[in-house]
């Protein structure tokens, strides 16, 4: 789970935190190691903020991996208390948006 003023930003920091305290021995659990492997990543972003969703840029956060997304409603809006207009904030939304990674084969 992460926040950020931006759901695109939300959505890298959510995969990373996903990722980033987990080990796995790709080679021992999948067969034909990283060339084999799959990845399902499920991201849970608050609805007015799914068009927003910057794919592309959420897949290099995985170096390795044939990745499948999948986006269902869900996350969070909060405020934050503070918009800057001179950093782009349109509003004071904070958004908060889930990520769950399924590795496999």
């Amino acid at each position: 789970m992460f926040f950020f003023k931006s759901s695109p930003s939300a959505q890298v920091r959510a995969c990373r935190n996903a990722i980033e305290f987990n080990s796995v021995s790709v080679k021992k659990i999948i067969p034909g190691g990283y060339d084999n492997m799959k990845l399902n990543v499920i991201l849970a972003v608050p609805a007015k903020y799914q068009d927003g969703l910057d794919l592309e840029e959420v897949k290099k956060v995985f170096p390795f991996g044939d990745i499948r997304f999948t986006v269902q409603d869900g996350g969070m809006i909060a405020p934050s208390g503070r918009a800057i207009k001179a950093l782009g904030d349109k509003n004071d939304d904070m958004v908060i948006v889930n990520a769950a990674v399924q590795v496999g084969y």
